[in-house]
């Protein structure tokens, strides 16, 4: 199943591909595609694969197609500090973004029927925590996944605010995962070859509404019998935090907060991002994603044609050496020098005669952030500075580094992260 936008260069193409096809509607949804990478949740020799599309599948592991997973994402209608059931949760990709949006007073479970699969799943799980850029980013509510049948969950246990089903549902289990949800909540499945929406709106009502069509593998019966009687499989506990867990989300929390306020207040005026925890404290201007990643890939071709450049004037002019036969770089003599002091001047003029006449208009904003991109870009082509990576700086660790506290401590703070 999938085929319906076309493939990406990378993560962030592929999100706009969903975008623009109108598969990714929400700022939450987007936020939470943009933070992981498809592509760490397929194996090495399958990477290629990743930003296609379409659905993967090797030996038991198995992902969805990534428009089946934005319709699923929109239409769960995620927020934080609900509770979360992934039935059928695989490589845990899914249950990854969900929790970066329950944030850490979320519940996030998940039942697999492969113990394989739960084994590939905690592995990428902890590769996320420990690697990702995007952890230290947001407040994560981590997955607890346990191997199971969904179709053999005790009656009995806690019913779930939103609830996703991976695998095909027939009219005959309708009800049984009907019963999985509290009044309120929220159940999408695949039912009967239409991605299905079923609100529960009182203990013996609901609402129900078709997404798209779909083609997924049917639920796998359960087999085994004790004494007869069919096999329970409980599903993780709703664990109540420690006084140590609470003061670590406190202080990262805050820590983020300050961290981001001069940087995002403007910005999170009127969000979705400006209430609440997990992706909210991130905060996302409207204009912001998309502008800055262009911008990257811009640097990323005139590198290459720089580089090229130089190459090629190397190999065709001997003057391209120095005489300690070095490459060397364009001279810059004190006129040019001038000329570029003289634009970034006339730049910080411009830009406050035009602040000082009022608060401009949105649109207005925008154009001149985009003007003073292309100038900024202009000039770093002169320079060759496109040639020199900038790495990103984790204002969250770094401030937890300077804390005054013991280095165990703030290891703790870190999740023990090294990155």
């Amino acid at each position: 199943m999938g085929g319906a936008v076309s493939a990406g260069e990378d993560n962030d193409d592929l999100i706009d591909n969903l975008k623009e096809a109108y598969y990714i509607r929400s700022d939450l949804v987007e936020r939470a595609f943009r933070a992981i990478d498809r592509a760490d949740y397929y194996l090495d020799e399958y990477r290629e694969n990743a930003y296609k599309d379409l659905a993967w599948r090797h030996g038991n592991i198995h992902l969805s197609a990534p428009c089946i997973y934005s319709e699923v994402m929109e239409a769960l209608d995620l927020h934080p500090r609900i509770s979360f059931l992934n039935l059928g949760s695989g490589t845990g990709y899914l249950s990854t973004m969900v929790g970066l949006i329950l944030g850490p007073f979320g519940v996030n479970h998940g039942i697999e029927l492969h113990a394989d699969v739960i084994d590939y799943a905690y592995q990428k799980l902890d590769s996320f925590i420990k690697t990702s850029d995007s952890f230290d980013r947001f407040e994560f509510c981590e997955p607890s996944f346990v191997v199971g049948n969904c179709l053999e969950i005790p009656p009995e246990t806690r019913q779930y605010d939103r609830v996703y089903c991976g695998a095909g549902v027939q009219k005959d289990h309708e009800k049984y995962m009907k019963n999985l949800i509290k009044v309120g909540g929220i159940l999408v499945m695949p039912l009967e070859e239409k991605l299905t929406k079923i609100t529960r709106t009182g203990p013996n009502s609901w609402e129900t509404k078709k997404i798209i069509s779909v083609s997924f593998a049917p639920l796998i019966l359960p087999k085994h019998n004790v004494n007869g009687k069919p096999k329970s499989v409980p599903l993780p506990k709703y664990e109540v935090r420690s006084l140590q867990e609470l003061a670590r989300f406190s202080i990262r929390h805050t820590l983020q907060t300050n961290t981001d306020s001069g940087e995002s207040h403007s910005r999170s005026r009127g969000s979705s991002f400006s209430v609440g925890r997990g992706l909210a404290v991130a905060g996302l201007h409207k204009y912001g994603p998309r502008f800055k990643r262009r911008r990257v890939h811009r640097r990323r071709c005139n590198a290459l044609v720089l580089a090229t450049r130089q190459v090629v004037g190397s190999a065709m002019s001997p003057a391209a050496l120095d005489s300690n036969n070095n490459q060397g770089g364009r001279i810059e003599d004190e006129e040019e020098m001038g000329e570029r002091e003289a634009r970034r001047e006339m730049r910080g003029t411009r830009r406050a005669t035009r602040r000082a006449r009022g608060v401009m208009e949105e649109d207005e904003m925008v154009e001149e952030e985009v003007e003073e991109e292309h100038e900024a870009e202009e000039e770093e082509r002169e320079t060759g500075e496109l040639l020199r990576v900038q790495p990103a700086v984790n204002l969250l660790r770094e401030r937890i580094l300077g804390l005054p506290l013991p280095e165990p401590l703030k290891r703790y703070l870190l999740f023990y992260r090294n990155k």
